[in-house]
């Protein structure tokens, strides 16, 4: 999965924009070490579910169907446990941000969309 050249640009993305997110943040923001550090740990959690995700694809590619989607399903509930227990970790921890720790669970997001409306304008110019 890693070997895929769109799949490593999309975790070098994200991980720039986070590090542009917690520099920003570093600036303006006086009690800066919660929301730095959440923004960090939902952005690495983000980075990791969604290898999670596509080691989980290449599996369930090679099952047969039946056992593919039980697979697929098993999966899908394990990454929103996954992000159940870090928000819950955020909301309970006094070093974390729970909002940029959310924040930080869509950086992947955040860099696919903007990836497909900027390849989207660059084809019609």
């Amino acid at each position: 999965m890693l070997q895929d050249e769109k799949i490593r640009t999309i975790i070098k993305r994200a991980i720039a924009l986070s590090l542009v997110i917690v520099g920003i943040l570093f600036i303006t923001i006086k009690e800066r070490k919660p929301y730095a550090l959440g923004m960090i740990f939902g952005s690495s959690i983000s980075i990791l579910t969604f290898i999670l995700m596509g080691l989980s694809i290449e599996k369930a590619v090679k099952m047969d169907p039946k056992r593919a989607y039980g697979y697929s399903v098993g999966n899908y509930f394990l990454r929103y446990f996954i992000y159940f227990i870090v928000l819950t970790i955020a909301a309970l921890a006094e070093y974390l941000s729970f909002v940029t720790t959310a924040l930080g669970l869509f950086i992947i997001k955040v860099v696919i969309l903007s990836s497909a409306i900027y390849d989207s304008i660059k084809r019609k110019a």
